[in-house]
């Protein structure tokens, strides 16, 4: 009997639980309908083309289509690992990618927090209005405008260094300055932007904290470390797991737009490599074991990270 009355009570707590959910859903039905194309958009664009991930482990034929392609099972990936330009890009990318995580991934929390200090509202809203402008404009406008500062004849910066007395560098000619050209270009564009995430932020930070502080004598460099910055470590972690989670995923217009053959050995990465074998040379198979392998490793990355922000801080994604 008495088992017979826990079952009744269990099912009528799974329908219970169930009325519950429809409820909730009823209540909040606009943002569901809202949320209906952006959920459409990430099927059919993002899981539907995960199937096509299989050719990573065939022969693939444009012809003969994924089914009827030979299987050859993990040929493409040990051919990744035992080509020597395969070795030199990957590393390459993880050159790139850990410069631009230790000095790209800063610059916004830094000029956020110096925006954060003007008390002229008038000038801070024009200086942000100017520090996210280069954000909109194209790589291709962004690697121009480099190209002519840069410029060994005409460039500013090389009229500068010959008026100290130095001779003018080529920049772009020399694959020892590639990377510092990525980066520098990476965060004049796109700093001023990503700020606008950290301002948020510090916009929730009580005013009464800073008067406290004031009372007590401290400084406005002592206030930045008391309160703005504990302030935005929860925003700077969350940031921090989503960069690396796409650590090998530098961009391909970002950095096709820059290389020539003089800086080609220093600056080409994975994905253009991808574009240069995959596309170009029509190897589809092979440069699908890359882009499977960069997928991976980011996964790897995020989860890894993850576990030691929740373990450490307290914050994670999930």
């Amino acid at each position: 009997m008495a088992v017979k009355m826990q079952a009744v009570k269990t099912i009528g707590s799974k329908a219970g639980t169930r009325k519950n959910v429809l409820r909730f859903m009823w209540k909040y039905k606009t943002l569901y309908v809202i949320s209906v194309p952006g959920i459409v958009y990430f099927f059919i664009f993002k899981y539907v083309p995960l199937l096509g991930s299989v050719i990573a482990f065939q022969d693939y034929n444009i012809f003969q289509g994924i089914l009827a392609s030979k299987w050859v099972g993990l040929a493409h990936f040990k051919r990744m690992f035992a080509h020597y330009d395969f070795l030199n890009i990957l590393n390459n990318t993880l050159l790139i990618g850990l410069y631009d995580l230790l000095i790209a991934f800063p610059a916004p929390i830094v000029l956020a927090l110096l925006l954060n200090e003007l008390r002229l509202v008038l000038y801070k809203r024009v200086l942000q209005t100017i520090v996210y402008m280069p954000h909109f404009l194209s790589w291709v406008i962004v690697s121009g405008i480099a190209i002519g500062i840069l410029s060994p004849s005409t460039g500013a910066v090389n009229q500068f260094i010959s008026w100290l007395g130095f001779e003018p560098i080529y920049f772009l000619g020399e694959e020892s300055w590639i990377r510092t050209v990525l980066i520098g270009s990476g965060i004049w564009r796109d700093s001023g932007y990503g700020t606008i995430i950290f301002l948020a932020a510090l916009a929730g930070v009580n005013p009464d904290l800073y008067e406290a502080a004031e009372v007590d004598g401290a400084s406005r460099w002592r206030q930045t470390l008391s309160i703005t910055i504990p302030a935005l470590l929860p925003t700077i972690m969350i940031m921090f797991l989503l960069h690396i989670g796409k650590f090998l995923d530098f961009g391909f217009e970002r950095v096709y737009v820059f290389l020539n053959p003089l800086n080609k050995n220093n600056g080409e990465i994975l994905d253009t490599y991808i574009y240069q074998v995959g596309l170009l040379g029509q190897q589809f198979s092979y440069t699908t074991a890359i882009g499977l392998f960069k997928s991976v490793v980011g996964l790897a990355l995020i989860v890894i990270g993850n576990t030691l922000s929740k373990k450490t801080t307290g914050e994670s994604l999930y």
